[in-house]
């Protein structure tokens, strides 16, 4: 946790993530009819919550499409789904016009070599653990657990931590 990435979260209105390898552990399951499985972390989905609750936007974009994001994302709140964008860059720059934020106060997590045209434009790139070494080099900051294992629940708890947010969360839930 160097003191930049202290900052670039401070700074942070926007998260957008990718779904294979961040919110999943990037296994692809299917069954004898082509259908799609997907198994996504709980602890992420309150961080995602706990974000949206203090006025922090959060999107995906992501290459794959997939009914089963539109139903998990739809069940948390989120409201900017960008499917099946192979080149995420065009999805980015949509989504900051739509959401009229400036690219210094997005955070996007990545895992992989396509998400590494929108972590050199946002203003905080993130990498979970297991993301591919290349990415990880190029980025500001790598959680300590693996996609779909915690890693954006990480992320959320950091950024609201950095803008003095957590705490007061963490104790709402105390009686």
């Amino acid at each position: 946790m160097s003191f930049s990435a202290h900052e670039k979260a401070k700074l942070v209105r926007l998260l957008i993530v990718d779904i294979d390898g961040v919110l999943t552990d990037g296994g692809l399951q299917f069954d004898n009819r082509g259908e799609e499985y997907k198994t996504f972390n709980s602890l992420d989905g309150h961080g995602i919550r706990m974000l949206l609750d203090s006025g922090i936007e959060v999107a995906v974009i992501t290459g794959r499409q997939s009914k089963i994001v539109n139903h998990r994302m739809g069940d948390l709140g989120v409201k900017h789904i960008y499917q099946g964008n192979r080149d995420k860059l065009p999805a980015f720059e949509k989504l900051l016009v739509d959401t009229g934020n400036e690219a210094s106060q997005a955070a996007y997590v990545g895992d992989d070599l396509p998400d590494l045209p929108i972590m050199q434009r946002a203003g905080f790139a993130i990498a979970v653990q297991n993301a591919h070494g290349f990415v990880k080099q190029h980025c500001d900051w790598v959680t300590t657990a693996c996609g779909g294992h915690g890693a954006v629940r990480e992320i959320t708890d950091f950024i609201l931590h950095a803008q003095g947010l957590l705490e007061d969360l963490q104790n709402g839930y105390l009686e």
